[in-house]
This record gives C-alpha cells, sequence and structure tokens, in this order.
C-alpha cells in the first residue's frame, strides 16, 4: 500500500478545546502523526510527499467564501484589540435551519470577523491558528494525491491527514475538521469512477460528509459511529436519514448502542459491505478513524486495536479501488496498533 503524508500537517497546534462547559487541553495533538508514522514504518510504508495542488480540488466541495475565510482568518485575528485569545475562535453562533433540500447556506451577510467566525466555525473545537491554514492546505493535497494514485491504477492508498475532514461542511468548520478531505478524495475518484461509496467508520457520524453529498446519487456516504442522541454530533448520523431529491436512498447510517465492541462493528461493516455492493461501487473511501478504540479519552465505543485488523480484513474483501482518509483517534497510546492492525488485516 502507498501512502502519502506532508510533515507541515504537524505544524496546527490547537490550544483551546471546550468540553462539558470547561476550557480544556486539545485532544487533537501534534503526536498523533509521529505514531502513526510509525505504524506505517513497520509495513515497510514510507509515506510520499503529496503534490501542491492548492485550492482548486477543495473548490470542487467547499464555498468560496468559507475557503478564504480560513486563508485569511487568522492574519485578520491580529488585527483585533489586544485582549482577543491566542486562537481565531467564535463566540457567537446564527442559527440556521438545517434544511436538506439546500446544498449550501447563503452567503455569509457579515462582513467583520467576529460575524463571519460564528458563520464558517461551527463550534468550540476548530480554534484557527497561526499554522492552521498551512495544515488543512497540505492535509487536502494528501488526500487529493492519495486520491491521484488509485486514479492511475493502484489498488490501496493511505492518506495520512491532519487535520481530520469529515466533520466540515460545505462552509462550515466543526468538530476538529476545517476540509473535509473524505469528499474532497471522493469528489477527485468521480473524475474517472461513475460511482464512489464512502465508507466511515470513525466513532462519530461523518455529518460533514453526509451534507455534502446528501442530495447526490452517484456518491454512496455511510457512516458507522455511536449513536448520536447524547453523543457529538448529536444532530446528525440517525438511521432515518437517507438522502433529499435526487440524493433520497442514497445516505445510510449505522448507528451503534454505546459501549458497542468489536462485534457489533464487524455487523456494521458487514451491512455496509451489502450496500456498497448494490449500488455497483466502482472505487471506495473508507474514512478511518480509531476513536472507537476502548482508550480514546472522548469516545463512548469499546473496540480493541485487533479489531481493526478485522475491519482492514473486511473492506480488502470488498474487491474494490480503495483510498483510506485518516480521521480522528486521539488515545495517542492506541492509535499506532490500531494502523499497525488495520494494515495487517488489509493485506
Amino acid at each position: 500500500m502507498r501512502a502519502f503524508y506532508h510533515p507541515d500537517q504537524a505544524l496546527h497546534d490547537p490550544q483551546q478545546y471546550m468540553r462539558f462547559g470547561k476550557v480544556v487541553a486539545p485532544k487533537d495533538l501534534p503526536e498523533r502523526t509521529e505514531r502513526l508514522l510509525g505504524a506505517l514504518a513497520k509495513h515497510g510504508i514510507a509515506p510520499e510527499r503529496p503534490a501542491a495542488h492548492g485550492t482548486d480540488p477543495i473548490l470542487k466541495i467547499h464555498d468560496a467564501g468559507f475557503v478564504h475565510f480560513l486563508e485569511t482568518v487568522w492574519d485578520r485575528w491580529q488585527k483585533l484589540p489586544a485582549e482577543r485569545g491566542p486562537e481565531a475562535w467564535a463566540n457567537t453562533f446564527p442559527y440556521w435551519s438545517g434544511r436538506t433540500d439546500e446544498s449550501v447556506r447563503p452567503p455569509c451577510r457579515p462582513t467583520g470577523l467576529m460575524g463571519q467566525a460564528g458563520w464558517y466555525l461551527g463550534d468550540l473545537s476548530v480554534p484557527v491558528g497561526e499554522h492552521c491554514w498551512q495544515s488543512t492546505l497540505r492535509s487536502a493535497e494528501t488526500a487529493v494525491s492519495a486520491a491521484d494514485a488509485v486514479l492511475a491504477g493502484e489498488s490501496a492508498v493511505y492518506a495520512l491527514c491532519r487535520p481530520s475532514g469529515h466533520h466540515a461542511r460545505a462552509d462550515r468548520a466543526s468538530g476538529f475538521c476545517y476540509i473535509n478531505n473524505t469528499a474532497v478524495a471522493a469528489q477527485r475518484l468521480r473524475s474517472k469512477f461513475g460511482k464512489v461509496a464512502i465508507l466511515d467508520v470513525d466513532a462519530h457520524h461523518g455529518d460533514g460528509t453526509q451534507q455534502i453529498f446528501y442530495r447526490r446519487d452517484d456518491v454512496l456516504t455511510i457512516s458507522v459511529h455511536a449513536d448520536p442522541t447524547d453523543y457529538y454530533p448529536f444532530f446528525t448520523g440517525y438511521a432515518d436519514e437517507r438522502g433529499n431529491g435526487p440524493g433520497e436512498g442514497f445516505n445510510l447510517n449505522l448507528p451503534l448502542a454505546h459501549g458497542a465492541g468489536g462485534a457489533a462493528m464487524d455487523a456494521a461493516v458487514d451491512a455496509a459491505g451489502k450496500a456498497i455492493r448494490d449500488f455497483g461501487a466502482e472505487a471506495l473511501v473508507v474514512a478511518l478513524g480509531y476513536d472507537a478504540h476502548k482508550d480514546d479519552p472522548i469516545g463512548v465505543l469499546k473496540l480493541e486495536a485487533s479489531d481493526f485488523g478485522t475491519i482492514g480484513k473486511k473492506v480488502k474483501a470488498f474487491g474494490l479501488p480503495t483510498l483510506v482518509v485518516q480521521e480522528g483517534g486521539y488515545a495517542i497510546e492506541a492509535i499506532g496498533d490500531c494502523l499497525d492492525a488495520f494494515l495487517g488485516g488489509f493485506k
């Protein structure tokens, strides 16, 4: 398996994260990349540096105003009064109806920084620091270069993406995610493959990926995740969310009970496999998170590292050109073992 990664992705070093009404230490630590690189090395995989694709592939998925905001917000933040915080962080969040028959919200009406921050930053887990955009761009370019390798004929490629992406909507960052690497990669694959399936096995529902493709019938989105009734992202990820308009029937959510382990995940991946075959997918993007591991500090599922090996084996058996995009996983001592197991199972 080939892999892609850019060292600039480790520059992103968030300083703030709101949890249970308290500002706590962030969970998306730069050290995550070191552990994942170590797992790749165990399998003799030396990641390649992605090409400099710029924002063109991103803009095929994301709203131009949103992307411009992410590119410029840090410099604009420096012009605020001296009592500003260490990172760009919103302090207001506008109401929006969440209508599923619209692919993107109207343009942001406020021109001031704080109003735009509330519009484009969806929660208090996406502070924007000095190197956030640089790491985010490199993360997206990693996914694009990996997709290009699949387009060129590789059967399996891994994109070590950080920051993660599956919570990022077309015009909004949230959940540690700024640009949706999984969606950008899937769109890239559509240049060759008529039907692309996305299988998200992160513990959190891939709400951004769902929103981006919710009205499309050329990309099947499947998310296996913890029951969101009392778990982030709370407002999406339910089994009755099936798509809208032309996308009706092309979104599948498979929520798992809190405390579920490998057996429940296995059954859900098997169900996903049937849906992927019925769809007639020609290529597959796997959004791979490890926060379903039993030791994850913000997780509620109970998978062992070895369970990710079973996921890898099942995904391999789908027999499709496969792009694996790294998503979450915050148990620093466990994530390397999870990737190691997945790669072992995928062989």
